[in-house]
């Protein structure tokens, strides 16, 4: 994406009357949406290209209240508000609060929804600081975010970018019907080839390992154990990042890789600092209020607010890497690992309620907050103006508390009707079954065992390959058809570098934006059709 030509002013502001009263709007429906698709489906689906459709038909509609929407930036926070809101109100909300209740407590819903609200908006924060820093490039792929940046810059455009892009979206709907994942296709074109390579192979060994070796890696833990190891390397490989940088800052410019970022190493690591110390106070309110003050003694309380806090600082960076590298994040997956070394931690079922819900609130949340400030980051040019790239980012920051806080109102005001008619996520009956079951002292042998290979190939890897972190993400996910999908998509890739040359990039970009654009239409679409409103 080119870098604009037009001179930038002030960035639109989200608490504009006119721009306000839309987001609100957006938010309701997508909060709606998501809620109805995730108790019925047990999937989320990608709204942010809704928004993107909503705000560009509505700047192109001949009023003059509307004409401000006509601005890409406008859309931006349109799409981010929308996206925010479904993931917010059903992976982060509904979800965590629908654990106490299959659990037989009902009476936790509050404490839970109040736990779950603060660790989401804890997550998001801290991605709002962590953005476009060494750990959390606005560089990195982040797949959604390009797409949604390819969409408003089409319908602003018009043009050869349009005609590719459309193009593409064809392609992604016609792969889609036929069964093909066109978001893994379209991921193949813009992330990391090497951290692609590595998803991919653990998408096929999940598929076919029973197969082939007769061996389920899920029975054994595999999949768990490699990702605790490259997970601690990974939270391991950010820290020194962080603070090596700050001993040995880089120079102003570099004629070889993009060097300068919008938040520099110090920026960062008060980031992490304020988010841990955030994360403790968050937990010891909820542990306060969901009763585990009665349940548990001095040193098994102080022991659970710290591993919760720190499980949540963990996941969010496994989640938040496999975003920005794939386009994938295992979320459930990744709170199902803390909660299993939580039963290992020997904590009552109550105390692993409230821990996994906890954890699971956040993950999503930053992880599309970083599509959202990607595809921003993107439209405001790159971050050539850090000045207008912060302002923007901190409008998207209040784009999405809006979301947030609307989605935390309709998840308050329907979620009884939810579980009235028996309708939870279907993840939070594993979760249910686990707690229900105890722990299998076996699992902690392991869940060692494998976290060595994990921990091994992450540091080979290095921080930005994220090797161990994509192979476990892959690893925890039942989809080899993918897998065969981003290694094709990796293999054209190359090959039409070598054909085309450096023009080549952008072509592909544009193009791949396109395929999981039409992936995520047909997604919406067709999970729109299979739930009864």
């Amino acid at each position: 994406m080119t870098v604009p030509t037009k001179p930038q002013t002030k960035h639109p502001r989200a608490f504009e009357p006119a721009t306000l009263a839309l987001l609100v709007v957006c938010a309701a429906v997508g909060a709606v949406i998501g809620l109805q698709i995730i108790t019925t489906l047990g999937v989320t689906p990608n709204t942010a290209l809704i928004g993107v459709l909503v705000a560009v038909a509505l700047s192109r509609v001949p009023l003059a209240v509307l004409r401000p929407f006509r601005s890409v930036h406008r859309q931006n926070l349109v799409q981010s508000t929308i996206s925010t809101a479904t993931f917010a109100a059903a992976n982060s909300l509904l979800l965590p609060i629908a654990i106490p209740v299959v659990l037989g407590r009902p009476g936790l819903v509050w404490p839970m929804l109040i736990g779950a609200g603060l660790a989401m908006l804890i997550d998001f924060v801290m991605l709002y600081w962590l953005f476009d820093s060494k750990v959390f490039p606005g560089s990195g792929a982040w797949p959604p975010g390009v797409a949604a940046a390819e969409a408003i810059k089409a319908g602003d455009e018009g043009g050869k970018r349009a005609a590719l892009l459309g193009a593409g979206t064809a392609v992604g709907l016609l792969g889609s019907w036929l069964g093909v994942p066109m978001s893994a296709f379209g991921v193949a074109f813009i992330g990391n080839v090497v951290a692609l390579t590595m998803f991919g192979v653990g998408l096929l060994a999940r598929g076919y390992s029973a197969d082939l070796f007769g061996v389920d890696i899920a029975a054994h833990y595999i999949p768990h154990g490699l990702m605790v190891g490259a997970g601690l390397v990974a939270l391991i490989q950010a820290l020194v990042v962080v603070f090596r940088g700050r001993r040995t800052p880089e120079p102003a410019e570099s004629t070889g890789e993009r060097t300068t970022y919008t938040r520099d190493d110090s920026a960062a690591g008060r980031g992490l600092g304020r988010g841990f110390v955030l994360y403790v106070g968050a937990a010891i309110l909820l542990a306060i209020t969901g009763g585990l003050i009665g349940d548990l003694g001095i040193g098994e309380l102080v022991l659970w607010v710290l591993y919760a806090a720190v499980s949540c600082i963990i996941a969010e960076f496994i989640v938040g890497l496999s975003a920005m590298h794939s386009g994938w994040f295992p979320s459930f997956a990744t709170s199902l690992i803390f909660l299993t070394i939580g039963m290992l931690l020997g904590f009552p079922p109550i105390a692993l309620a409230l821990l996994v819900g906890f954890i699971a609130a956040g993950g999503p949340a930053f992880a599309d907050a970083g599509y959202d400030f990607k595809a921003g980051w993107l439209l405001r040019g790159r971050g050539s103006d850090p000045a207008f790239e912060l302002a923007g980012r901190r409008q998207q920051l209040f784009a999405g508390v809006i979301g947030m806080a609307v989605a935390g109102v309709v998840v308050a005001l329907t979620y009884h009707v939810y579980f009235d008619r028996d309708l939870f996520p279907p993840i939070v009956q594993v979760y249910a079954k686990t707690i229900q079951a105890g722990a299998d002292q076996g699992l902690i042998g392991k869940l060692l065992l494998w976290a060595v290979p994990g921990a091994i190939i992450q540091a080979v890897g290095g921080a930005k390959r994220q090797m161990g972190i994509l192979l476990a993400t892959g690893t925890l996910i039942v989809n080899p058809i993918a897998g065969w999908t981003v290694l094709a998509g990796i293999v054209l890739r190359v090959a039409y570098r070598r054909w085309k040359g450096p023009e080549a990039e952008s072509q592909m970009t544009i193009a791949a934006a396109g395929f999981i654009a039409g992936d995520a239409l047909w997604g919406f679409g067709n999970s729109l059709v299979k739930t009864k409103f």
